[in-house]
């Protein structure tokens, strides 16, 4: 597997150890590729700057970005040297909660967590292997295999722009992976499971996020398949691991998981608009690619409003009408800043209305974790 994530795609190299990389379409920008002994270096042309700040403004120079946006590992970050620093905004340490709610809501639907030392700190350890490395690996292999499309989208990310070498890529995706796959282990030993539940669902989570990046798979060139495999890795699986520490998994609960990642499917597409210009370029059928900007953004939507209302819908057929209206009530602002955000422009505003939707969402999954418990 080594000589797997060793893989770089089919650049051919001239003898000095430079190429360069032509597009044949007119909108897209072209860009260099050059390689030394241990650094990747991927950035536009200077012959054609202007061109690509009239094409697209909102590509300034990381040295004008933000701290902060560095250190979540978002757009518009600030361009680092200090490594550990650019170690950290590979990880993407903004994508990280959902995984953590995630493991919250599978112990609270297992109905077996006590608020006693040991079970916060199986908890906190589960969130730490669901996070920072599980979710960090998923995150620099992704980073790392999407190289070239980052050069045309967000050429000053840290493996575009050179600012990490390699080796050093490498070396962190092998270390989250592992350190990753030791904690699941960790926790089934923890729990005293016979069968090792909870390293079993990290090792399928971490093949799944494999093949979601790299080839000949990349299952991130299907809209459809790319997306609701991210959204089953982001909704289900940490769901999964919570509640099998503390308890079993139902089949009941499984259905519904994997029913909430279809509303995962649509917060993956959030992000796809941003990355339009360089799919395209790239071949990569992202549903925004497929469909059109406006189709997709309905796409996008219905996936997750029709998704927690059939959930809802579910909830109220067993039984339990107050969580069924409580989920219905989070439903309804999240529609508002669909409205007032994502509909008008998911590119401009996509920060915005994931900060002021998707925490109503999350609220609903903890409320279908505690209805599922009693």
């Amino acid at each position: 597997m080594a000589s797997v994530l060793n893989t770089v795609p089919s650049i051919k190299l001239s003898n000095i150890g430079t190429c360069r990389v032509r597009n044949n379409r007119p909108a897209l920008t072209p860009f260099s590729v050059s390689f030394t002994r241990r650094r990747l270096t991927i950035r536009a042309t200077e012959t054609d700057t202007n061109e690509v700040k009239s094409q697209a403004p909102d590509k300034a120079p990381a040295s004008n970005g933000s701290n902060f946006n560095q250190l979540l590992g978002i757009k518009g970050a600030a361009q680092e040297t200090n490594k550990w620093k650019i170690r950290l905004q590979l990880t993407k340490p903004v994508t990280w909660p959902p995984l953590v709610w995630g493991v919250v809501c599978g112990a609270a639907a297992s109905g077996n967590f006590h608020w006693n030392f040991e079970d916060v700190a199986k908890s906190i350890v589960c969130m730490l292997m669901s996070g920072p490395f599980l979710t960090g690996y998923t995150q620099t292999i992704n980073d790392w295999y999407d190289r070239e499309i980052d050069a045309i989208n967000e050429p000053y990310r840290p493996i575009p722009s050179g600012a990490i070498s390699e080796n050093e890529v490498i070396t962190q995706i092998w270390v989250l992976l592992l350190g990753g796959l030791a904690l699941a282990g960790l926790l089934d030993v923890w729990a005293g499971h016979d069968f090792p539940t909870v390293f079993y669902l990290a090792v399928g989570g971490s093949l799944l996020s494999y093949i979601y990046s790299a080839p000949p798979l990349k299952l991130k060139q299907n809209g459809w398949i790319g997306n609701f495999a991210l959204g089953a890795s982001y909704i289900s699986l940490p769901w999964w691991a919570g509640q099998a520490l503390f308890g079993t998994l139902t089949p009941d609960i499984i259905v519904l998981t994997l029913l909430y990642s279809i509303a995962g499917l649509g917060i993956a597409i959030v992000n796809d608009f941003k990355s339009v210009e360089g799919d395209r370029a790239l071949g990569l059928q992202s549903l925004p690619v497929a469909f059109g900007m406006e189709t997709a953004k309905w796409i996008c939507v219905g996936a997750i409003d029709i998704t927690q209302i059939s959930v809802a819908g579910y909830l109220l057929g067993a039984g339990k009408p107050y969580y069924a209206l409580a989920l219905l009530a989070l439903i309804i602002p999240q529609v508002f800043f669909q409205f007032k955000y994502f509909l008008k422009d998911p590119v401009k505003y996509d920060v915005k209305y994931q900060a002021s939707a998707q925490p109503f969402l999350i609220l609903g999954l903890l409320v279908t974790a505690l209805a599922t418990s009693h």
